[in-house]
């Protein structure tokens, strides 16, 4: 991999699958309207990740502004659709990194990097040769390019991928993301191939490996089912699931006819009862309850 192949892709962008191909170095906006430059909202130690990712101290989660998915239904709404932020060069945002560490987190995790990842993979290396030893998590929303992920071969240490359509009618109307499914299988292959299936953990902290994450929704158990069938079949069961019930109906959605509303207990049990018996081992889980149905709208989420 070099980080010159990856800084090229901002000359017509194609890091992720919308392929704009704007020139983002001349300031052409795509639909991430990013320009060639690193914007980031914010950074802290965060408690509420899968507990090998966050331990003790927590996980360095670097918040990076706006995002290639169009989620309606997004819980960092403010951050994920705005463009909006502070401005770092490569070196900022390598000490924004070394300060994570020293601040004692146990890894350090962009929050959708794929519009930004040449930059915060440029940033990493600095950070890695200024004495950043903790893991670097890839916490990315899915729809991804395979050709960008096979660039970060030898890079991430822990990819942290969101699986979250099976169908693609439901990506399209959710997310704005066409052919969703197929790209984010062919890219979580690859992310399998470069670091394999399982979780490597020391003291019960995540060192290498991969998680994928899936929201359960309202309505759309049988778009968890198929997403939970197509892992099975294309990628492995010894892969580490996090199946998510912190659903949420921001105001955006609250007349939605399908996700205004949180998830039932049932529904939850219907997917983490199918995961078990297809197989799946390793599988974090949140609690639900039926109570919670009608939750206060700025209620904190357990994972991001």
């Amino acid at each position: 991999m070099t980080i010159q192949a990856l800084l090229d892709l901002y000359k017509s962008c194609t890091l992720c699958p919308r392929a704009c191909r704007v020139d983002r170095t001349k300031g052409e906006l795509g639909y991430c309207r990013l320009p060639a430059d690193i914007v980031m909202d914010c950074a802290l130690a965060h408690h509420g990740e899968e507990p090998p990712l966050s331990g003790t101290r927590g996980a360095g989660t670097i918040f990076l502004s706006s995002c290639n998915l169009g989620c309606i239904y997004c819980q960092n709404y403010q951050i994920s659709h705005s463009a909006q932020g502070r401005n770092l060069t490569v070196l900022q945002l390598a000490k924004v990194m070394l300060d994570l560490q020293k601040s004692g987190c146990h890894n350090v995790e962009p929050v959708t990097p794929t519009p930004q990842a040449p930059l915060v993979i440029e940033a990493l290396c600095m950070a890695r040769m200024q004495g950043l030893t903790v893991p670097f998590v890839y916490n990315c929303g899915g729809y991804e390019n395979p050709d960008v992920i096979r660039l970060l071969d030898g890079m991430v240490d822990i990819y942290l991928p969101d699986f979250k359509y099976s169908l693609e009618k439901d990506s399209v109307e959710f997310s704005s993301a066409p052919g969703y499914p197929r790209f984010a299988l062919d890219s979580l292959k690859e992310m399998v191939k470069q670091v394999g299936d399982g979780l490597e953990l020391k003291n019960g902290v995540a060192q290498k490996g991969i998680i994928i994450r899936h929201l359960v929704l309202p309505g759309r158990i049988e778009n968890s089912k198929e997403a939970l069938r197509l892992i099975k079949k294309k990628i492995s069961t010894s892969v580490f699931l996090s199946l998510m019930s912190q659903y949420t109906p921001v105001a955006k959605v609250r007349n939605h006819p399908i996700l205004k509303r949180r998830i039932t207990k049932n529904e939850y049990e219907q997917v983490t009862d199918y995961a078990l018996k297809l197989g799946f081992d390793n599988i974090f889980v949140q609690e639900v309850n039926d109570y919670e149905l009608t939750p206060d709208f700025d209620q904190e989420n357990p994972f991001d």
